[in-house]
């Protein structure tokens, strides 16, 4: 007669209990929740900065926060920092120096780390790359979101082209790998002007260049007050002419949005989407955190000054659960789908703790709807599958 385990017992009751064999990359990401201004088309967590920014008590509140989450990860190495915002080029480079080395202190960062903070191409913070640089910094992502004043003027923006070149010649200067973001499909944007604006961005020579099309998120200024944006049809021209030009000149369609030299794919991003895991600290970061039987997540308190008053009082976190294995095929395809390339079938298995037949009839169902196609053991989404994107994520639900 065939005994079963209680351990075996509670995987099988249990609607959260997974098996995973190996536990996934770990990357570390820092939330900066200010900006000079907020920009009418951002739903990111982003307050306008009033007054002198907290920047000695944000810090030490960013540290007590990764202490906080050291119990959950020991031993574990962490192989990339993305620090994001908001505007975290708002802070000195002295007090970026501070934060690095509070982490090298309390984690294990692997050597060879990828380290990236954004930046806006405003000339106050440009003056501080250099500075950002020596704390540690080795990768800029650089939101220049066009090079065309009257567009950037549409936009919010707070910078114009000029202030823009300006920054993106100091990274050179600085940095070997450097990201800049663009924007189409903007207000009243004719595709000629969209693709002047690639084509300056091309010249640029960044290392890594992410193409977002413009879309109005709920709870912000743009959905409130729609703009006259670009049709669907003409929006899509943009996005096949855009990705024409950059292949031409030699970057590598690897995601959605995202175009790379060979060799300066970012890291950090790679690991979201192929479900990796990430310890999320500061207001209103996320976390996804995986365990030998669970996967779970976190979000902190957004607003600056909640999250100060929770970490004070000892923890910002403001909710947390386990992913059920019924979520977890979604969680999945909904990171991996965006890889342009694809991805191995064995990593399903690998990151989720569930065996490949939970999710083979969807997979067949996608491929036979001409979504995603099977080569042995590797799916990618077809050229329909990304731009039908949503479509084809609906079918893991």
């Amino acid at each position: 007669m065939q005994t079963i385990s209680l351990a075996s017992l509670k995987r099988t009751l249990s609607p959260t209990a997974v098996e995973l064999a190996a536990l996934p990359p770990l990357a570390l990401y820092i939330h900066f929740p200010w900006c000079v201004q907020k920009c009418p088309y951002c739903d990111f967590n982003s307050h306008t900065q009033k007054g002198g920014l907290p920047e000695d008590e944000y810090i030490a509140a960013l540290l007590a926060d990764l202490e906080s989450c050291l119990p959950s990860v020991w031993g574990r190495p962490v192989s990339t920092i993305f620090m994001g915002g908001g505007t975290p080029s708002l802070f000195s480079a002295g007090a970026i120096d501070t934060l690095l080395a509070g982490i090298r202190a309390r984690i294990k960062l692997l050597p060879d780390a990828e380290i990236t903070l954004e930046a806006n191409p405003g000339t106050f913070e440009a003056e501080k790359f250099a500075g950002y640089r020596a704390a540690g910094v080795n990768r800029l992502s650089i939101g220049i979101q066009s090079l065309d004043d009257a567009k950037l003027k549409a936009l919010g923006r707070i910078h114009g082209r000029d202030e823009a070149l300006a920054a993106v010649e100091i990274a050179h200067r600085h940095f070997d790998n450097f990201n800049l973001d663009v924007m189409y499909a903007l207000p009243e944007q004719t595709l000629a002007e969209a693709l002047a604006d690639i084509d300056a961005a091309i010249a640029l020579a960044p290392p890594h260049l992410s193409a977002y099309h413009l879309t109005l998120e709920p709870n912000t200024l743009f959905h409130r007050y729609p703009p006259a944006l670009p049709d669907d049809d003409l929006a899509a021209d943009m996005q096949d002419a855009i990705e024409a030009r950059l292949a031409a000149a030699g970057y590598q369609h690897y995601e959605t949005s995202a175009f790379a030299k060979p060799g300066h794919r970012a890291r950090h991003n790679v690991n979201y989407w192929q479900f990796g895991d990430y310890l999320g600290i500061g207001a209103g970061a996320h976390a996804k955190i995986s365990f030998p039987d669970r996967i779970t997540r976190q979000a902190r308190y957004k607003q600056p000054g909640d999250y100060l008053a929770r970490m004070a009082a000892g923890s910002a976190v403001q909710t947390e659960e386990t992913l059920t294995r019924a979520q977890l095929p979604f969680e999945f395809m909904l990171n991996l789908l965006r890889l342009t390339d694809g991805f191995a079938l064995s990593l399903y298995a690998e990151r989720t703790g569930l065996p490949l037949p939970t999710v083979l009839p969807q997979l067949e169902r996608a491929c036979s709807e001409g979504l995603l196609e099977h080569d042995g053991d590797w799916v990618r989404p077809t050229d329909q599958g990304r731009r039908f994107l949503n479509t084809l994520l609906e079918r893991f639900l």
